[in-house]
């Protein structure tokens, strides 16, 4: 088994994502219809176990690492400059991904001509207003939000508990420790689970590749070009020139650098998920200190979600496309405005940006029975563009985690210019 491990694990997941693509695709056209999917559905438990692993670490990661990087910053006021610094630049690229994605969806005109007709019509339920979702932040009982998985609520509980312990001195050395030998087994905890990566891999494509196939893209081939090809120019012109011009760092190390996130991240759909791995190769491939990568990182998988923001467009200019809706130009400037602050805080799982569509179309007052069919449309084969949006996000999130390590003083360039060690 030695040459398994040899090999690099990002090239053992792609690997992974390819055979299961063959494979469920395979099953789907050579087996009846309830047959394939009885097998699909017990090959789909390797990647639902695999998922399980990964989210039962997500909020003992984001709490022990938070507190354990703002405690090793040694000083309160450096995590001012460190959050500040995080917040700007995750609002700057959120602001290029809203012109993209509308961008795109002026461009490839995807609702043009589209027939929602056979469109099963499918609320996602009422989205919480944007003043309770802040207001949820402060959990009423930490612990409860930590069994619950309230990210947002846990963040800010780290926030202040690392603080505390920073303000506390010498009294708070003890604890201090505890949650960077607590952060550091977690994350050794990761490497064993990401030797799952290729199965779990392979098990969820495979799922999707035989139960959705080749016609779900045929059949919404325009959205989904302008979803990808939209995610694909945020990353190279926006987080590659983040990384090339203005920090001076090199391109194809940064990418080279993320590559297993950002495979992990296509597979699983979920930037929650895939955090471990994130943290993991931010330290270890873009040499980026802990105190800044158990900081950011946590940061930005919950408020970066610049791959939602640009997706909201593209669909809110789809919808006004298929209904023939009239958008003026402050219409446009609206959907980019509400895409933005209600991608912040999405929930980092599969599909989650379904459910803040419909405050989008809002702006443009499209009824509640277009809204339903425009999600019903779109529901069956979110999977595959929720993939890309994934990726998107988690590589805003190395990338802006990256340039506050720069302006820090807390990035070793020697780790960030060598080549990936797995």
């Amino acid at each position: 088994m030695a040459w398994w491990f040899g090999i690099k694990l990002w090239k053992r997941v792609f690997l992974g994502l390819v055979l299961g693509v063959i494979f469920g695709l395979a099953v789907s056209q050579t087996m009846e219809a309830a047959a394939a999917e009885a097998l699909l559905e017990k090959v789909r438990v390797i990647g639902t176990v695999f998922i399980r692993l990964i989210r039962m670490i997500v909020v003992p990661l984001v709490f022990f690492t938070l507190v354990a990087g703002i405690y090793a910053m040694g000083d309160p006021k450096k995590l001012g400059t460190i959050g500040i610094k995080a917040f700007v630049l995750y609002i700057f690229t959120t602001f290029f991904a809203n012109l993209i994605g509308l961008g795109m969806g002026t461009l490839f005109q995807p609702g043009k001509g589209v027939d929602l007709g056979g469109a099963e019509p499918r609320q996602m339920g009422e989205a919480q207003p944007i003043g309770e979702r802040l207001l949820g932040i402060i959990p009423e009982n930490p612990f409860a939000a930590l069994v619950e998985g309230d990210m947002l609520a846990v963040i800010f509980f780290a926030l202040l508990l690392g603080v505390g312990l920073l303000m506390a001195r010498e009294a708070g050395q003890a604890a201090g420790r505890f949650f960077e030998a607590g952060a550091e087994g977690i994350l050794q905890m990761t490497h064993i689970i990401m030797e799952l990566a290729p199965f779990g891999v392979f098990g969820l494509i495979a799922y999707v590749a035989g139960t959705q196939g080749v016609a779900t893209f045929t059949a919404i081939l325009s959205l989904t070009l302008a979803v990808y090809l939209g995610c694909a120019l945020h990353m190279l012109f926006v987080y590659g020139g983040l990384v090339r011009i203005i920090l001076r760092l090199p391109f194809v190390d940064f990418f080279r650098g993320i590559l297993d996130p950002m495979m992990v991240a296509y597979s699983t759909s979920s930037s929650s998920a895939t955090l471990p791995v994130t943290i993991r190769a931010a330290t270890e491939n873009l040499g980026i200190k802990k105190s800044v990568a158990g900081s950011v990182l946590p940061l930005g998988a919950t408020i970066n979600m610049d791959g939602t923001s640009l997706y909201l467009g593209i669909v809110a200019l789809f919808t006004a496309q298929a209904f023939g809706y009239s958008l003026e130009p402050q219409h446009y400037f609206l959907i980019a405005l509400t895409a933005a602050l209600v991608s912040i805080g999405t929930a980092g799982v599969p599909s989650a940006s379904l459910f803040l569509l419909a405050i989008v179309l809002e702006v443009f007052d499209v009824t509640p029975e277009h809204t339903a069919l425009v999600i019903g449309f779109i529901f069956p084969f979110d999977r595959l563009l929720d993939m890309m949006r994934t990726v998107t996000n988690v590589t805003g999130d190395t990338a802006v985690a990256t340039a506050v390590a720069k302006w820090e003083g807390e990035l070793d360039e020697d780790v960030f210019r060598q080549k990936p060690l797995s």
